[in-house]
């Protein structure tokens, strides 16, 4: 069925105002990217100085093994994971790849569901688990795109009360870290118990050295929740830089398909206009031949 000149155009211009959002959505992501990198960037030098702040506390002379129980892995009964997604789509593979990954995880190492519990920051992942019969213990929806540390302490300090109150025994977050604009990897990092804390893994060349005005202990109740705070919130710093550039690549292969689809539409017209142009000089001339 032959397609009418006007309905070329009304494609076309309607091509063309889809090309026109998704390049505006595009700028959008890309200066929402500059300020995420930017963010993470900055954290990083915080959460390092944190790190390292713990780690020579906890291993400087004359520690003895601390006892607290963010330190002490005890039988895992129940694990629970942060799952990090975005509140909508238009973000390419950034939600699918992440839940895939966690619903992997879910089926190789806890094939009941009875000891696998959820905490979901954003609305994708939320609704992902319920629609599966998956209820999350938590959950957190509308995150800006450049959060404040304010807009998640809630569910991070909820967090850390549940593994203290022994809701689960281990805690990991599941996100997607941001490699450059069109990279990221799906990461699974324990954040609880705090087991990774190295004393080898800093500079030689640059060591603290404490006067303790309170025991040791006694400091590391009040810093280690802090820590395990950072942890995460670097980790949510991380999967926002991730959305946003997924969001910019993905906007901008809409609009690069969108350009593809008008030039295809344009030639389409542009032959259908000279072969109606064609027949009414045929309808002429044989009207013409018709009267001699």
């Amino acid at each position: 069925m032959a397609v009418s000149l006007n309905d070329i155009k009304t494609k076309i211009a309607s091509t063309k105002n889809t090309s026109q959002i998704t390049n505006a959505m595009q700028m959008v992501s890309a200066a929402k990217l500059g300020r995420s990198e930017e963010a993470a960037r900055n954290f990083q030098v915080y959460a390092q100085k944190v790190r390292k702040l713990v780690t020579d506390i906890l291993h400087g002379d004359g520690a003895a093994g601390s006892t607290n129980p963010m330190l002490i892995s005890r039988p895992v009964k129940k694990t629970g994971y942060i799952v990090i997604t975005s509140d909508r789509g238009l973000v390419g593979g950034y939600n699918s790849s992440i839940l895939k990954a966690v619903m992997e995880l879910q089926k190789e190492y806890h094939p009941n569901g009875d000891d696998f519990e959820v905490i979901c920051i954003g609305g994708m992942g939320a609704d992902f688990f319920k629609a599966r019969g998956i209820q999350p213990i938590y959950e957190l929806r509308g995150l800006a795109s450049q959060p404040s540390f304010d807009e998640v302490h809630k569910i991070i300090t909820k967090t850390i009360e549940m593994y203290q109150n022994e809701l689960f025994d281990e805690l990991y977050v599941c996100y997607n870290h941001h490699v450059n604009t069109l990279t990221s990897q799906m990461r699974v990092e324990q954040m609880l118990p705090i087991v990774d804390l190295d004393p080898n893994e800093a500079d030689d060349n640059y060591s603290l050295t404490f006067d303790l005005e309170t025991s040791r202990e006694e400091i590391l109740d009040q810093l280690l929740p802090q820590f395990a705070e950072s942890m995460i919130y670097g980790a949510i710093i991380d999967a926002k830089t991730a959305e946003n550039a997924a969001g910019m690549t993905a906007m901008q292969t809409a609009t690069d398909n969108a350009k593809k689809v008008i030039n295809d539409l344009t030639i389409q017209y542009n032959r259908a206009r000279q072969a109606a142009i064609t027949q009414e000089i045929t309808e002429i001339v044989a009207g013409a031949s018709a009267l001699e």
